[in-house]
């Protein structure tokens, strides 16, 4: 590779576990349903989260037991599970860690996102290109650091 270039391998999911090929006809998984996240400031996630990214909230949960809340938000056909615990572990995202790496959202343009965005004081990277799509896209984070991505359609 020369300085300067990019170069990356595309993998084939040709015997991927060992699967047969009766295995690989149907697949099973229609979408993703929600994505749980963990925070360390309740009231301040879900005022990011409904109130800066404007998520619907479908419902609010006192969980006694626990000592925990839980707000279900609305990402069109999909959902967010807003978690609050007692002393959370803070999650490594810096260098790369094991795990969920971030959480994209697809947006029609990324300007008026990011303009908005600005407008509350969270700072947004500067604009990349896809290099294998050639979409456009960037990151923020969530008030605890977790990495968001904004992915134009």
């Amino acid at each position: 590779m020369t300085q300067g270039t990019l170069s990356s391998t595309v993998r084939q999911p040709d015997g991927l576990w060992g699967w047969s090929e009766l295995c690989r006809e149907t697949q099973m998984l229609d979408a993703v349903y929600h994505v749980a996240i963990i925070c360390s400031d309740y009231e301040r996630s879900k005022r990011f989260y409904a109130g800066i990214l404007g998520l619907p909230i479908i419902r609010e949960v006192w969980r006694a037991e626990q000592q925990s809340w839980k707000c279900d938000l609305r990402v069109r056909s999909a959902q967010i599970e807003l978690f609050s615990f007692p002393n959370p572990a803070a999650r490594p995202s810096r260098p790369e860690a094991q795990g969920l790496r971030h959480l994209a959202f697809s947006v029609a343009a990324l300007e008026p996102v990011i303009e908005h965005l600005q407008c509350h004081n969270i700072i947004v990277e500067p604009i990349r290109l896809d290099q294998h799509t050639g979409k456009r896209f960037t990151f923020f984070a969530d008030p605890d650091g977790l990495p968001l991505e904004l992915y134009e359609r």
